[in-house]
């Protein structure tokens, strides 16, 4: 995985934050930039959701082409389809861990090595069939494909905004996780990942971007509880299943003003 520079100001910085944020949630086949810089990624989580629109986009886009010709559903599971490839399943995968955790029993280091265990319990692999599930039905009752194109920009876009917000306000639940590798993102880079999930929520949800927002918020904060509570912190596993509730959550809110 390349790293960028983190040093870099202006436009220049930009641009290297949003390759680098594409460089860590997508599997596009970008350039390399460079060798490692302390604090790079913190940085670039600033523009999480701008790699995040990039995802719905392209999954936007098979599910408003696929729904002239297919049903919703299947137009919806194809859209799904694309942006787990995309992705390499990153943060379906964190979803599974984070599940498989919380389902174990035992104390808080038995359940944070349960999810270090590579192979998917049952409730890791439950968490994936309803993530699937859940968001190819809301997807699927999409009144047109337009709507359908701009939910899911803004699911995948507002979603990512979460992950800098929950570092904020939980510890890292590991010396060696995520956090300590990656960096800490200041208030200032979660507030500015919020705001652009924001602007970029508004733009693919229209009149229903604040339902979206407040859905994004509340299943944020449920797991950053549950983080909390059971494993006294975030890992790079729970920020994932951060991402997935919070989509799952905007496109159920943005279904519920369809129907």
């Amino acid at each position: 995985m390349s790293q960028t520079n983190s040093s870099a100001t202006g436009w220049r910085g930009l641009v290297a934050d949003a390759h680098l944020a594409l460089v860590f949630l997508t599997r596009l086949p970008l350039p390399e930039s460079g060798p490692y810089q302390p604090g790079a990624l913190a940085r670039a989580m600033r523009l999480f959701p701008l790699a995040g629109a990039v995802i719905g986009l392209c999954g936007g886009a098979v599910f408003a082409a696929a729904a002239l010709v297919l049903p919703p559903l299947l137009a919806a599971l194809l859209a799904l389809l694309t942006t787990l490839v995309l992705t390499g399943a990153l943060h379906e995968d964190g979803l599974a861990d984070t599940a498989d955790g919380l389902g174990a029993r035992g104390d808080r280091d038995h359940r944070l090595e349960v999810m270090r265990d590579s192979r998917s319990g049952a409730y890791g692999v439950l968490a994936i069939v309803f993530s699937i599930a859940l968001r190819a039905a809301a997807l699927a009752a999409a009144p047109s494909a337009l709507a359908g194109l701009g939910a899911c920009v803004a699911a995948a876009a507002l979603s990512r905004a979460m992950i800098p917000a929950v570092m904020q306000i939980l510890p890292p639940a590991r010396t060696d996780g995520l956090g300590a590798g990656a960096g800490m993102p200041h208030a200032g880079i979660a507030a500015s990942a919020g705001v652009l999930g924001c602007v970029i929520a508004a733009i693919g949800a229209g009149m229903a971007a604040p339902v979206a927002i407040i859905a994004a918020i509340a299943a944020s904060a449920a797991m950053a509880w549950l983080a909390r509570r059971w494993f006294g912190g975030f890992t790079g596993d729970i920020l994932g299943a951060t991402q997935q509730l919070a989509e799952i959550a905007i496109l159920i809110a943005l279904a519920g003003t369809w129907s």
